[in-house]
């Protein structure tokens, strides 16, 4: 019984050390971090990062609580960071590895219910480029463990999924697991809110 103490202090070390990468890496939004943090030693993260948008496909699913929202070719909700300047992103080190860019190695492409006139892509600081949706950098985000999750959406009132006009969505989402993808018809537009 003596292990479990432990077990579960060193537990709630590592998620005290998370947050507080978390929050240091994206609280700031400052853009002076050096090129050296931005590729350093978050190399894995950019692999995750390329793995996880797999040649730049952007769809559509379904995300209990959500409604329709953009996900990567694994299915994977995809955010918008509004610290971002326009298309330049302001996510680098610690932001990075609890926010992977979704990357590509080419023009990426519209899957179901996304509009191939929104994508595009932006060069990063490494000279990765990054995939955009209607001017917006776009993220994954690393305690999402499976499609249909959003867990990252309204986190610090900065990060939000995006619907297929590239608005930002509201709310929480109240599921998990498989998403299903967004078979229905788009919904009212909306602005952009900014």
């Amino acid at each position: 019984m003596k292990k479990t103490p432990k077990k579960v202090a060193f537990a709630l070390g590592l998620v005290a050390a998370f947050v507080a990468l978390v929050v240091a890496g994206c609280g700031g939004g400052s853009s002076s971090s050096s090129e050296s943090s931005a590729t350093g030693g978050g190399e894995g993260n950019a692999v995750k990062a390329s793995d996880s948008g797999s040649g730049g496909t952007i769809g559509t699913a379904q995300v209990e609580g959500l409604g329709t929202v953009l996900v990567d070719s694994e299915g994977m909700t995809v955010y918008d960071f509004t610290v971002d300047n326009g298309t330049k992103s302001e996510c680098y080190g610690g932001c990075e590895a609890a926010w992977p860019p979704v990357t590509t190695t080419g023009k990426p492409t519209a899957g179901e219910g996304a509009m191939a006139a929104a994508l595009g892509t932006t060069k990063r600081k490494d000279g990765t480029l990054q995939v955009t949706y209607e001017g917006h950098p776009l993220y994954t985000f690393a305690e999402d463990e499976a499609p249909g999750e959003a867990n990252g959406n309204e986190a610090e009132g900065t990060w939000f999924a995006l619907d297929s006009k590239g608005a930002a969505v509201k709310g929480q989402a109240t599921g998990g697991g498989e998403s299903e993808p967004a078979n229905e018809e788009e919904g009212s537009g909306g602005a952009y809110g900014y």
